[in-house]
């Protein structure tokens, strides 16, 4: 596939960017670059080769929640500067 300025374009109205015509020029190299190492990745015999899907082969252990330590709504309160019996009192922050 060549890249032209036709191509920039296209893919740059594709992807909500604007280009200087200087910024296109670099941009026409850039992507000429990346496709030429994408063919270079396609000659390569990956037949042997299993697909990597984890960077690892550890497997994640996961572990029962315990409760350790409860304290009572009161005692989650007592250091409130403004509460109810039940809730904190915080200053609004949404607007209807």
């Amino acid at each position: 596939m060549i890249i032209d300025r036709e191509t920039v374009e296209k893919v740059a109205n594709l992807a909500r960017l604007e280009l200087a015509e200087d910024e296109k020029d670099g941009m026409i190299k850039d992507m000429s670059k990346i496709l030429d190492f994408m063919a270079k990745l396609n000659e390569i015999d990956t037949s042997g080769v299993e697909p990597l899907v984890y960077m690892t082969d550890e497997v994640n252990v996961l572990r029962e929640d315990v409760v350790k330590q409860e304290i009572t709504t009161e005692e989650g309160l007592e250091n409130s500067p403004k509460h109810t019996d039940e809730y904190f009192l915080v200053a609004k922050v949404i607007e209807k």
